[in-house]
């Protein structure tokens, strides 16, 4: 009986101690983490409209795809969003929206597509420019061949940032 119970409290113990260093490790690192989200986020909102201030809203309007939202005094919006491309979660883009609303620019926070394939929608800059000037989400757009997953997903994002955009354009532009 002893050699049944031993194995079981010894896996108990380890995975408890485990447990509590990746707990440990979390709230160690949690605010890092942050900072260089926050970081990263202003690096992507310079790139779309150079140096310049933002206010970052509280509000992702009922969206889970929209990690964020700023405005800048000028009113130009950058709309953060996280999309499927080939991989799940794969695309997370900052869509700058003119004082005008309609699509200004695009930047790469981060990307998890395939290296060399779904990676094509960053480095193939006339793929992004054909959203430019956009003022409403479009049907149809022109893929990247081999990159098809991906360019569905770009689209997806700059549709869903002008679909919040033009729904709670008001709110965003008054910063609320």
């Amino acid at each position: 009986m002893k050699n049944n119970i031993l194995p079981s409290v010894a896996l108990t113990i380890i995975c408890a101690i485990a447990a509590f260093l990746l707990v440990f490790a979390y709230e160690l690192t949690k605010e890092r983490i942050a900072e260089q989200k926050i970081i990263r986020f202003n690096q992507s909102v310079e790139a779309l409209f150079g140096e310049t201030q933002c206010t970052l809203l509280n509000d992702n309007f009922g969206e889970s795809a929209i990690s964020a939202i700023a405005v800048t005094p000028d009113g130009k919006t950058a709309v953060q969003v996280v999309a499927d491309g080939y991989s799940k979660g794969g695309i997370n883009v900052l869509v700058g929206i003119d004082e005008n609303g309609s699509v200004c620019g695009i930047e790469f926070v981060s990307l998890g597509e395939t290296p060399g394939l779904g990676t094509k929608i960053r480095d193939n800059e006339d793929f992004r420019t054909q959203f430019y000037g956009i003022y409403a989400p479009v049907e149809e757009a022109d893929a990247i061949s081999g990159a098809t997953f991906s360019s569905a997903g770009l689209k997806s994002a700059v549709n869903t940032a002008l679909e919040i955009y033009n729904e709670n354009k008001e709110a965003i532009l008054n910063g609320k």
